[in-house]
């Protein structure tokens, strides 16, 4: 479902970009923009949206390996134990990935440490801070797009107004290039501004749809934790 939800955002995002294409309007900022900013956010806003989908489909798999591990344990909650890298609930060995992972270090714990009580509160912070960060990169991406627009706005006011100390109002010819160069500064500090503007925002976007997916994969892992793992292992040290 996450990958689904990215894709969907994806494509329409693709339809925005192909219609700006066909309209010419990534020519003309491409043509106005001279000092390659706005280009640079492009590029980079491709290669932060392909981390984005990889990191999707992590997350989806670990949803999907999350939810049959559900299966397995709510159906057969006992009898948790650890075979080399594999957790077996029972008879039935629990798909490899995070939450199993999860399962095995609090198996392991249990047996550690004896009959007192299981708290799980440092493992799954550990849980918390593997899947969310990576994430992390989405904050650092979209702030850096935003600034790179920034600074294409102040290059641009600095062409914009460099051509002012020098004009003479006495001269036509002067007057029309201080006044080109200027239009040319103008340029560059808008198409940089828009282009930072929408690309931080198409971010935010795809990594909020991602940190939610994060969120449900470790509200899921909580949940079957404390549900059936916890008190069956509880249980067994008790006799």
């Amino acid at each position: 479902m996450p990958l689904l939800r990215w894709l969907m955002f994806t494509g329409v995002s693709v339809f925005g970009f192909v219609v700006a294409w066909h309209y010419g309007l990534f020519h003309l900022m491409i043509a106005n923009d001279k000092t390659w900013i706005s280009t640079i956010i492009s590029v980079a806003y491709v290669v932060v949206s392909l981390h984005c989908l990889i990191r999707t489909v992590v997350i989806s798999n670990e949803l999907s390996r999350a939810r049959r591990v559900s299966a397995i344990v709510s159906q057969s909650p006992s009898a948790f134990r650890v075979e080399g890298s594999d957790v077996l609930a029972g008879n039935s060995k629990l798909p490899p990935g995070r939450v199993a992972e999860h399962i095995r270090n609090l198996v392991l714990k249990a047996g550690l440490q004896g009959r007192h009580r299981l708290d799980q509160t440092l493992l799954l912070r550990g849980f918390a801070d593997a899947l969310r960060g990576p994430n992390q990169f989405g904050s650092f991406a979209s702030d850096a797009l935003m600034k790179l627009g920034l600074l294409g706005t102040i290059i641009g006011f600095i062409l914009m107004l460099a051509p002012i100390a020098g004009l003479d109002a006495a001269d036509r010819a002067s007057v029309k290039t201080s006044m080109g160069l200027m239009s040319d500064g103008m340029a560059v500090a808008m198409y940089t501004t828009l282009a930072g503007l929408v690309s931080s925002i198409l971010v935010q976007a795809q990594y909020y749809m991602l940190d939610d997916a994060t969120a449900n994969l470790f509200a899921l892992a909580t949940d079957l934790t404390e549900v059936f793992v916890i008190s069956t292992l509880e249980r067994e040290q008790d006799g």
